[in-house]
C-alpha cells in the first residue's frame, strides 16, 4: 500500500474548510494556536494570516534507536488535537510509524519529498543514531540509521530533535553506551537544531514549536543549548506546587511517611526540579491532569543533558553543584522558623508596650 502524499501547497485554511470548518472554528483554532506559542491575544491575527496564505509545512519525521515514546506523546496533545496538527498544518508525508506505507515505496516518499522541496522541509527526528561497528545496531531496508540522517538532513530548512533520545542521548547513550549512540547534533553540524528533551517532551510544546515555524517562518529563539526558551526558560522548581514547603524546610523523607501524605517537598528523596528546566508544572500531562511531581513522585530531569548518568535517581542531588539548596536545605525552614519566631516575639512586644502606654489627658465633650 502506497501512502497518499499531502498537497503543501495547500494551506490550512483551505484543508479547513474543505472539511466543512466554518470560519468561527477556525478562529478558534488560530486561538489555541498563539496560546500554544505563548503569544499574546493580539498575536492571534498573526496566526490567522499565517493559516490562510502559507503553505502547509512539508516534514520528515524519521526514528531511529527510541522507544517511540515521543511520537505516543505527540498524537495525545490536547491543544491544539494532533490530528488538527497532522492533517492541517503540516503535510506529514513521512512517519514509518504512522504511515500506512512500508518497504521500499515508503523510502520512494522520503527521497521524493528530499528532491521535491529541497530546502523547504522540516526534519523531525525521533531517537538517536548508533556509530558503532559501522552503525549496523539501527538500519532499515539495508542503510544504517545514521546514512538516512545524513542524507535526510542535507536538503532540510531546519532539524528538530523531539526527546531526550534525539537531544541528548537519553539511556542509550547511557554509560557504558554498547552501541556508541549519539544525539542529532553530534551527526549533523551544518543545519540549524531545535532540541526538544523530554521523556517524553509534552505534547503540547511538541505542537507550539511546529506552529512557530509555520506562523513566523523562522526558528523560535533558543536557549545556549538549543531548546526553545519559550518553553524552557524557567526551572520547575520555580513554579513547582510543592515549593512553599521546600521553603519552609518541609520535606518528604521516606516514601508514604506523613510529609509525603500531605505533599511536601520531595527535594530529599532525589527530585531534580532545582535543576531541570521544562514546561511540566505549567502544562501538565494528560490533558493537564497532573504531572510527576503533582503525582508524587520527583523530577528525574529528563530534559537536562546526561540526565541517565547523574547518580541514583532516587538520591539527593549529590552529582550537581547547586549553591544555596543543595547545601542547605535543612536551614532553609530553620531560618524561615527563626524568622517567624522573632516577628513574633517582637509583636508580643510591641503589643505589650501599647497596653502599658498611659490613657490619653483629652476629654471627650458630650
Amino acid at each position: 500500500m502506497v501512502l497518499k502524499q499531502c498537497d503543501p501547497s495547500r494551506t490550512t485554511y483551505d484543508v479547513l474548510r474543505e472539511h466543512g470548518v466554518s470560519r468561527r472554528d477556525f478562529v478558534k483554532f488560530c486561538t489555541m494556536m498563539a496560546a500554544a506559542i505563548g503569544l499574546p491575544s493580539t498575536g492571534v491575527a498573526q496566526v490567522v494570516k499565517a493559516m490562510e496564505t502559507k503553505p502547509r509545512l512539508p516534514v520528515i519525521w524519521l526514528h531511529g534507536l527510541e522507544c517511540t515514546c515521543c511520537s505516543e506523546s505527540f498524537i495525545r496533545s490536547s491543544h491544539p488535537i494532533a490530528q488538527d496538527v497532522i492533517l492541517n498544518m503540516i503535510s506529514l508525508d513521512y512517519d514509518d510509524t504512522l504511515q500506512a506505507a512500508a518497504g521500499h515505496h515508503a523510502e520512494d516518499i522520503r527521497r521524493d519529498i528530499i528532491k521535491k522541496y529541497p530546502g523547504g522541509y522540516v526534519l523531525a527526528v525521533e531517537g538517536n543514531a548508533p556509530t558503532k561497528d559501522g552503525g549496523v545496531y539501527c538500519t532499515i531496508g539495508g542503510e544504517t540509521f545514521e546514512s538516512i540522517l545524513r542524507e535526510s538532513a542535507a536538503n532540510a530548512k531546519a532539524i528538530i530533535a523531539w526527546g531526550s533520545c534525539a537531544s541528548n542521548g537519553c539511556v542509550q547513550a547511557a554509560k557504558p553506551n554498547p552501541t556508541g549512540a549519539v544525539p542529532v547534533h553530534k551527526i549533523i553540524t551544518d543545519k540549524p537544531i531545535i532540541r526538544v528533551p523530554g521523556c517524553p517532551p509534552i505534547a503540547e510544546v511538541m505542537t507550539g514549536v511546529l506552529a512557530y515555524i509555520l506562523t513566523f517562518d523562522r526558528l523560535p529563539e533558543l536557549d545556549r543549548i538549543g531548546r526553545p526558551k519559550m518553553f524552557y526558560e524557567h526551572r520547575l522548581h520555580d513554579k513547582c506546587q510543592r515549593r512553599p514547603f521546600f521553603d519552609a524546610g518541609k520535606f518528604v523523607e521516606e516514601w508514604d511517611d506523613e510529609g509525603a501524605r500531605k505533599g511536601w517537598c520531595l527535594y530529599k528523596m532525589g527530585c531534580r526540579g532545582p535543576t531541570t528546566y521544562n514546561s511540566c508544572s505549567n502544562f501538565k500531562w494528560n490533558c493537564g491532569v497532573s504531572w510527576p511531581v503533582g503525582s508524587g513522585h520527583g523530577c528525574i530531569g529528563c530534559s537536562e543533558e546526561n540526565y541517565w548518568d547523574n547518580g541514583p535517581l532516587y538520591e539527593r542531588l549529590s552529582g550537581v553543584p547547586l549553591p544555596g539548596v543543595e547545601s542547605t536545605p535543612q536551614q532553609v525552614g530553620t531560618a524561615v522558623a527563626l524568622t517567624v519566631g522573632a516577628a513574633v516575639v517582637a509583636h508580643a512586644g510591641v503589643a505589650a508596650v501599647k497596653l502599658r502606654k498611659p490613657a490619653s489627658n483629652n476629654t471627650s465633650v458630650s
